[in-house]
């Protein structure tokens, strides 16, 4: 068992998730959330962040002044629940955030994604409060089989993930509505967020999946792109290395075309009968659809549901033009919104209650000859 583990009735959890605009904060007795909070960004205080960790001392701001108006007592709390951010070297589940875990979040993220503030800001309180922090099913759990990491180089590692924590709770949602098992299903769920990625579940796990940079645009994402295009950008001496990863994740998709991240402006826009605005969200419904019809293949065709999830999926009008383009795969269930709050909070039940033992988290840059090297290197620059 480990230190966490407690006998009582009632376990009180803060869970954190920022998100590209707005950090969402909530409070948990057991899974029944009793508090929360959205925290919106002013993004032109954030626009000219190229690097998450830019954004640390306006999130934890906002998050100090909520706790202190909502009057939560932190130093009596079980358990902090970040949302997992994007480090290598991690499975879905549990992991307890120590200080070899904010020194890769900081120093030596896979990519530059606000979720990795949430653990960074957990261990910052768990340290100021003395209260244990933990993320669960992280941005970039990986679970797939070695076999799905090769590509075309040698030298470049496929990363297979999807929106773990609302992906996986919904899935297991709908296996209930379905009368089995989330173990015993095949299941492609597309998260249709700022970012879209989707994934194929077997046996538990996601065992393939498509990127938010390996299949169709989005709000904020650039998505898959012909390389030598990507290529011609990145030597074009526009821009450097942060500014084009930020082209790509951030400042892409429908945000390059209209300057919004948000979809129903460009619904909108297509409403009063833009016709540029009809056929971008047309094609990017019509990119979701062929990237559900490439993930089928994972299982031969079996399948027994298709899940639209996330902010987009309250667009029934686009949620239709997707739909009505794979229904010959599957039956389609929309789960709009998104379950990560809740995902969060039973996780940490899960822990808390000796239900689960959390995983041990021991990757650093190979580059390093141990992670007391990484660590010394890094924070002394």
């Amino acid at each position: 068992m480990t230190a966490v583990h407690m006998q009582k009735q009632v376990y009180r959890m803060l869970t954190i998730n920022p998100g590209s605009t707005s950090t969402k904060i909530s409070l948990f007795e057991n899974d029944t959330e009793i508090q929360k909070e959205e925290l919106l960004i002013d993004a032109g205080k954030i626009q000219d962040c190229l690097l998450m960790i830019d954004q640390l001392e306006l999130r934890m701001q906002s998050i100090r002044a909520f706790i202190e108006k909502s009057g939560i007592n932190v130093r009596n709390l079980d358990m902090i629940v970040a949302r997992g951010g994007s480090i290598n070297g991690v499975k879905s589940g549990a992991y307890m955030i120590n200080e070899h875990i904010d020194t890769v979040l900081r120093y030596a993220p896979r990519s530059q994604h606000v979720s990795s503030l949430a653990g960074i800001i957990a261990y910052q309180m768990s340290i100021e409060y003395g209260v244990p922090a933990m993320f669960y099913d992280g941005v970039s759990a990986d679970d797939a089989d070695e076999i799905m990491h090769y590509t075309g180089l040698p030298e470049c590692r496929r990363f297979v993930t999807s929106h773990c924590l609302n992906s996986k709770m919904v899935a297991r949602e709908a296996a209930e509505k379905l009368g089995k098992r989330y173990e015993d299903c095949d299941i492609i769920t597309a998260h249709l967020g700022g970012g879209i990625t989707m994934a194929f579940h077997h046996g538990g796990r996601m065992i393939d999946t498509l990127l938010d940079d390996a299949g169709p645009m989005s709000p904020q994402r650039a998505g898959r792109i012909p390389v030598t295009d990507v290529i011609n950008l990145c030597y074009s001496g526009k821009y450097t290395k942060a500014e084009m990863a930020n082209k790509m994740r951030g400042k892409g998709g429908l945000v390059a075309y209209f300057g919004v991240n948000d979809v129903r402006e460009v619904l909108k826009l297509a409403d009063e009968g833009d016709q540029r605005a009809k056929d971008i969200l047309g094609y990017m419904c019509y990119q979701i659809a062929k990237g559900i019809g490439e993930l089928a293949v994972c299982q031969s065709g079996k399948l027994d549901c298709i899940i639209l999830t996330g902010g987009m999926a309250y667009a029934a009008e686009l949620m239709e033009q997707i739909a009505e383009r794979v229904r010959f795969l599957a039956p389609v269930i929309v789960i709009p919104g998104e379950r990560e709050m809740q995902a969060m909070a039973r996780g940490g039940l899960r822990i808390l209650t000796g239900e689960e033992e959390p995983k041990e988290y021991t990757w650093y840059p190979p580059e390093y000859g141990s992670y007391e090297e990484f660590r010394a290197r890094v924070t002394a620059k």
